[in-house]
């Protein structure tokens, strides 16, 4: 009888990583996750998991965990941080590590999955969405960071089979950030962006997690880049529109200027001064905001890894309301 597959994720305990995990263990994986001690189990408690003890910092620990490894999936990283070295520390640095362990451990490894990010690729045009051969031009230091990291890893494509998955914004069960969005709307307000007419790609977790998984088992994928995102495109007035369609709920459409927006993220980067955290809306974070659009192009992930988008917006809210977040 053949021995189960062994998945390792790093980023495990978190929104997509737990998802992932999810998903592997019903492949019949045996999954490693990589977390500190300190971390919250809370998505992963009763399941068939063995956590491994170890940051991303530990080389000789790194090296014990992946050496049975058949897959990796990279996922932990940072998205936000107060210092431009923190960024590359929680995306390139951990990075590194993850492939000199592989390396060093395990060479032979089937496949290791990264994940970076849209924001590395920047926004698009109205013209036309970006793709995998579009020029890398972050505008911000989160999307600077996730380019150092695909760089990065692209030296070690010659000495490991590796694939980068590029999401956009994820939404979904678990999720704590477009989770926001939802719960605003309940309370009777839907802030948007501008006056004018942005475009989005999004993706369910559930949707993101299955692509990572056919970029890690596809033949096709070693040395490739993909954008894992939504087949459509969504504009936040038809955010709107699905809410009140899953929950039978109007609310007040309000269209903030841009100039408010980058008003409340200046202030929101002042009052953070005073904290030792990050603050979670900021200047970086509003200039993401006022691009017209984030938009693009799964061609290459549906021909060559055989990826559909599946999941809608009513999913989630869904199970929001059953878990009594809404």
């Amino acid at each position: 009888m053949k021995e189960r597959l062994v998945s390792v994720v790093t980023g495990g305990t978190g929104f997509v990583g737990s998802h992932l995990a999810d998903l592997l263990i019903a492949k019949g994986h045996k999954v490693k996750v990589i977390a500190r001690n300190t971390s919250s189990m809370k998505w992963l408690e009763g399941k068939d998991i063995e956590v491994a003890d170890c940051g991303l910092f530990d080389k000789e620990k790194l090296i014990q965990v992946v050496k049975d490894a058949d897959y990796v999936f990279h996922v932990a990283g940072v998205v936000k941080a107060k210092e431009w070295e923190d960024y590359l520390k929680g995306n390139v640095e951990t990075t590194k590590n993850v492939l000199d362990a592989v390396s060093e451990g395990n060479p032979n490894i089937k496949k290791v999955v990264v994940v970076s990010s849209f924001t590395a690729a920047g926004p698009s045009t109205k013209e036309k969405a970006v793709n995998e051969d579009s020029p890398l031009n972050p505008i911000t230091r989160y999307g600077k960071s996730k380019k150092a990291q695909e760089e990065l890893v692209h030296k070690y494509m010659d000495k490991l089979p590796i694939t980068i998955c590029r999401p956009p914004a994820v939404f979904g069960e678990r999720d704590t950030e477009i989770y926001l969005v939802f719960r605003t709307y309940l309370q009777g307000l839907m802030t948007m962006v501008g006056f004018d007419e942005k475009k989005v790609s999004l993706i369910h977790v559930t949707d993101l997690v299955n692509g990572l998984y056919l970029a890690a088992i596809s033949e096709n994928s070693e040395g490739q880049t993909y954008f894992i995102s939504s087949d459509e495109f969504y504009t936040w007035p038809r955010v709107a529109d699905a809410i009140k369609k899953a929950t039978g709920k109007g609310a007040l459409r309000l269209r903030l200027p841009h100039f408010l927006v980058y008003t409340v993220a200046v202030f929101a980067e002042f009052f953070s001064m005073f904290s030792s955290k990050a603050a979670t809306f900021n200047i970086e974070k509003a200039r993401d905001f006022v691009q017209p659009f984030w938009t693009c192009d799964i061609s290459k992930a549906k021909r060559e890894l055989g990826f559909r988008q599946e999941i809608s917006l009513k999913r989630t809210i869904d199970w929001y309301k059953q878990n009594k977040w809404l």
